[in-house]
């Protein structure tokens, strides 16, 4: 930038009464875990009675101007801002080359040498944007510039240019313009807070266990991703757990009202707390960090140790194919003889643990990914599955699938199935097997699904069971190792 275009410049700011208002040294956020935060921070100004111009730099890349509110706290000076705008388009080579459309400037050639070209047409195009209700304006892709040199036309830059100055249109962050009022004059920290997209935040879960038994090792990180094209420094972050309504690009850009609650910091206190607020959870974090544009921040926030997490194997022996039986209802499941004859082999791998303050947990659990360790007998740790979990609240059970048994098949046949439409009953019986190969004994909780009508009774069994819903009974049994367990039982329905 040259001596020339700076004085202009500032001559511009002069006399237009344009004001640069300082940011705040100390960012607030509340981040969730839908790819938006929220963005609060004290803004000085000084302000004379009447109207202002005043512009801030310092913002994200993906700021929702519809969702700016800016105040006075104190409540002593009413502002009002009587225009915005919002510009997310730093300059660059390819976008000031555009504002030299016409004009003849210098490139520099590989080697030092200088060549004079016209810019006949830059080529830029503005990224994919959004209009007011969401949907993208589907500019065309950037095109090849034309540059006319010693009369010729030519596609490609010819060199490096090299630009006079910036021009009056050029910015170099994304910036609000604000032409603001207020009633009387004076300097005062004014609060700046909006919705921003490209921050979010996800749970992720460790579970070690040892090589023997169920008591396990659970350590959670916060992983926090920053893509919103500025730097938070020393920022104050909360984290927003729960199923928040947010309104998505290509059906209305998003109108959120988010609040924030203040944070207190303490080095003596865990690195991450929790509370309810409103129908949600906020987690905090209690030291102020910073959060770089493009990084990835990790937090623990979860270490507990001997938790029990009891493995569980379950046999769901029914093979049904969801796309040929997608609605079908009770009266086409009982006359077609052969819905829920095939029969599924594989046997589950589950986990569960109560969220329990006696559990070593208790905590209100934000969902993520959850990764499933087990120390070998050489004393190193090697993976066993992953799953995700939901939000889960206090004292509630977490039952997560890992994979499936390698030692331990099913089988499930039908041994009869009749039906009597006129009388309005059926009566249909299976036969599982369950077989064990390891050489310890394994208890496997062997689920059915009683799928021909809302109306049933299990006339004859070969083993006790329990009833977990309407429609749907567990057997629980004991394979004894490099053995067999066969269960029989016959279903009687009513309509």
């Amino acid at each position: 930038m040259n001596a020339r275009f700076v004085c202009f410049l500032a001559l511009v700011l002069v006399l237009g009464g344009s004001l640069y208002a300082q940011q705040a040294t100390q960012p607030s956020l509340t981040i969730y875990n839908q790819d938006f935060a929220v963005v609060r921070e004290e803004l000085p100004l000084d302000l004379k009675s009447g109207e202002n111009m005043v512009n801030v730099n310092n913002i994200t890349m993906h700021l929702e101007p519809d969702s700016v509110i800016l105040r006075d706290p104190s409540g002593k000076h009413a502002v009002n801002v009587l225009e915005q705008n919002y510009r997310a388009d730093p300059v660059s080579q390819f976008s000031l080359l555009s504002l030299y459309e016409g004009r003849t400037i210098d490139f520099e050639q590989p080697g030092g040498s200088i060549v004079k070209g016209k810019v006949v047409r830059s080529g830029f195009v503005r990224p994919d944007t959004f209009n007011m209700n969401g949907y993208a304006q589907n500019y065309p892709g950037q095109e090849e510039p034309i540059i006319e040199v010693a009369g010729q036309l030519r596609f490609g830059l010819p060199g490096t240019p090299i630009f006079p100055d910036l021009t009056a249109e050029t910015i170099l962050k994304p910036r609000l313009e604000w032409l603001l009022a207020t009633d009387k004059p004076g300097k005062f920290p004014a609060e700046l807070s909006y919705v921003s997209g490209g921050m979010t935040w996800q749970a992720d879960y460790n579970i070690v266990a040892p090589e023997k038994g169920d008591l396990v090792d659970i350590v959670g990180w916060i992983t926090m991703d920053n893509r919103s094209g500025r730097t938070f420094e020393n920022a104050r972050i909360k984290l927003m757990a729960g199923d928040v309504n947010k309104i998505q690009p290509g059906a209305m850009r998003g109108r959120q009202v988010a609040q924030m609650v203040a944070v207190a910091g303490d080095m003596f206190t865990p690195p991450v707390t929790e509370k309810a607020f409103d129908e949600y959870h906020l987690y905090t974090l209690e030291r102020s960090t910073t959060l770089r544009d493009s990084e990835t921040k990790q937090v623990e926030f979860i270490h507990a140790a001997g938790v029990a997490a009891k493995q569980v194997y379950i046999y769901d022996g029914a093979k049904i194919d969801p796309n040929r039986y997608n609605g079908w209802n009770w009266e086409n499941i009982r006359n077609d003889h052969n819905y829920g004859t095939e029969s599924n082999t594989k046997i589950w791998v589950m986990r569960e643990f109560v969220n329990s303050q006696a559990n070593h947990l208790g905590m209100p659990l934000p969902k993520g990914r959850v990764r499933f360790y087990r120390h070998g007998d050489d004393g190193q740790v090697e993976f066993t599955g992953e799953n995700m979990i939901d939000h889960t609240p206090r004292d509630e059970t977490i039952r997560v699938y890992t994979g499936n048994a390698f030692d331990l098949t099913g089988e499930r046949r039908r041994t009869n199935y009749t039906v009597d439409v006129n009388r309005r009953e059926a009566t249909e019986s299976f036969e599982i097997k369950v077989r064990n190969h390891k050489k310890e004994p394994v208890d496997v909780r062997v689920v059915e699904r009683l799928y021909r009508g809302a109306n049933w009774e299990v006339a004859a069994k070969s083993d006790e069971f329990k009833k977990k819903d309407s429609q749907t009974i567990e057997f629980p049994v004991t394979i004894a190792p490099d053995g067999e367990k066969k269960i029989t039982y016959t279903a009687h329905y009513t309509w």
